[in-house]
């Protein structure tokens, strides 16, 4: 059993139980063993942490050796949000292909896979799924993330979602609460706002946390978000209305409630991290991220000391920190139950079958019938229209189906190119144009993401269109914009396996 250190009481013991601290490398770094010794229990790992499932697997027997009952949590969305593959893209396709199928059992089935994997390498939390409704399409953080702009669609997954993971012994973490579907703003850089009235948020935020909670979720996370019709003065993760009164009391929920990252903009710009954790946890939150970017000792003792301040100030009630420390502790002893699954038969494949039948495959009108597309038998020029990454997201993990089609037809050449720093106006006819001189002769593959949000990119397909129709068009984001070109792939997602599903179809190989 985990030993604390001597001397740590139990107010600074309950301060440190709640943090979720991060750290790079990829072996636990001294400092953070002893804030295990001390107290802590949990912690978040990143992309950075993490170079094969061996060495992941031999990162939390060391975190363990320190603290039995440690929650390791991680970001693995799976799709376009992957940590345990972050070098390669996902093995299983994200929400917005799982919506697109709407198989609820596939759903149900890809997450306890991606569950299996998450625990045989030590991990019992996963901060996902996303239950937002993703409902206005230029939103630049959710999309994909989403399984969808249907509330009812959202909610039968998210409760799916939620099912598998927890049947592989890895908690769910539902997120964002109240839901961040219906904003153009992304809180990595600022606050963002969602004026609509409580009646529309009730009907269509909160049903898929409604169908989560219904399932058993044993975390939710907050998010840093703006709801006026629910509290026209803090941001979710510091309301105590929202998180209190709506989640625990009018919702009926009794979990963890987490934080998202603290270092994000729109609590970090604002109130800053210390004092918006004390407001977190005065609110209703139970722990507190931290360490996607501030990954540190000096953190972990800012907001240690942070809140053991607070309450000897009378700010923050000694028993609200309490409770929080105990609903750790519950989660971690829920998990320490679980364990790792039996071993049973599983489909390891389960991924990339989900992720061939996401997608949908048309053509731009008069330019034939997709089930008449001849597949390409030389090695094609594949443009890649590449936008800025969203934080969430990370410009670490490669996209595309460049890699996919190079195994198929050997000697397939690839180019990125982007709006770069000059007017948008000319930014994608110059794309398109560079594109068309790269390619040559050869038979063009034009991918995208999120087509519909960016000029540019929508400029520059133009331009490839106009020089040459027989095009084919791959969309690995939220399929908005109307299909183009002689084919037209929407994969509903970025994951390895999209890119692989759709460079079957390119190269006539499916099933190979």
């Amino acid at each position: 059993m985990t030993t604390l250190a001597s001397g740590t009481d139990t107010l600074t013991r309950d301060a440190l139980t709640v943090l979720q601290p991060g750290f790079t490398g990829t072996t636990a770094p001294d400092w953070l063993l002893r804030r295990l010794g001390e107290g802590l229990a949990s912690v978040g790992l990143f992309g950075r942490n993490i170079a094969s499932p061996g060495q992941l697997a031999a990162l939390t027997a060391q975190l363990r050796a320190e603290r039995d009952d440690v929650l390791v949590a991680i970001d693995e969305e799976g799709g376009d949000v992957t940590r345990l593959e972050v070098r390669n893209g996902s093995s299983f396709p994200g929400n917005h292909a799982l919506g697109a199928v709407d198989d609820v059992e596939l759903t149900q089935q890809v997450a306890h896979e991606l569950g299996r994997r998450l625990a045989a390498c030590g991990v019992n939390l996963n901060w996902a799924p996303s239950a937002d409704v993703n409902s206005d399409p230029r939103n630049p953080v959710i999309g994909v993330r989403s399984f969808g702009a249907d509330t009812g669609l959202a909610a039968r997954h998210t409760a799916a979602y939620v099912t598998g993971l927890q049947s592989a012994g890895v908690a769910a973490c539902t997120k964002h609460f109240p839901g961040h579907g219906d904003t153009a703003v992304d809180s990595h850089h600022a606050l963002p706002r969602i004026d609509v009235s409580a009646e529309v948020l009730a009907e269509r935020e909160l049903a898929p946390f409604r169908a989560a909670i219904a399932a058993g979720t044993r975390a939710v996370m907050s998010a840093h978000i703006l709801v006026p019709a629910l509290d026209p003065e803090r941001p979710a993760t510091l309301s105590h209305r929202i998180l209190t009164g709506l989640l625990r009391e009018e919702l009926g929920y009794d979990g963890l409630i987490v934080t998202d990252g603290m270092e994000m903009r729109a609590i970090a710009g604002t109130y800053g991290i210390e004092r918006g954790s004390v407001l977190a946890i005065a609110a209703g939150a139970d722990a507190i991220c931290v360490g996607g970017g501030l990954a540190d000792d000096a953190t972990v003792l800012r907001l240690r000391d942070a809140l053991v301040g607070a309450v000897r100030a009378g700010e923050l009630p000694e028993v609200r920190l309490a409770e929080a420390a105990d609903r750790v502790r519950a989660l971690a002893r829920w998990a320490g139950a679980a364990g790792r699954p039996a071993e049973s038969t599983h489909d390891t494949e389960i991924g990339l079958h989900a992720a061939r039948r996401a997608l949908t495959v048309t053509a731009a009108p008069g330019l034939g019938d997709p089930a008449t597309f001849k597949p390409l038998t030389e090695p094609p020029y594949v443009a890649a229209l590449t936008p800025v990454a969203n934080i969430a997201v990370g410009d670490e993990t490669p996209w595309g189906v460049a890699a996919e089609l190079i195994h198929l037809l050997p000697g397939t050449v690839t180019g990125s190119f982007s709006a770069g720093d000059g007017p948008e106006s000319e930014a994608g006819e110059n794309a398109g144009r560079a594109a068309l001189q790269a390619a040559g002769p050869r038979r063009i593959v034009a991918v995208v993401r999120d087509e519909h949000r960016h000029p540019w990119m929508a400029s520059a397909l133009g331009t490839l269109l106009a020089a040459r129709p027989d095009t084919v068009v791959v969309e690995m984001g939220v399929p908005q914009a109307a299909p183009r070109g002689a084919l037209h792939i929407a994969t509903h997602g970025a994951a390895r396996v999209c890119g692989r599903a759709a460079a079957e179809v390119i190269a006539g190989a499916v099933g190979r």
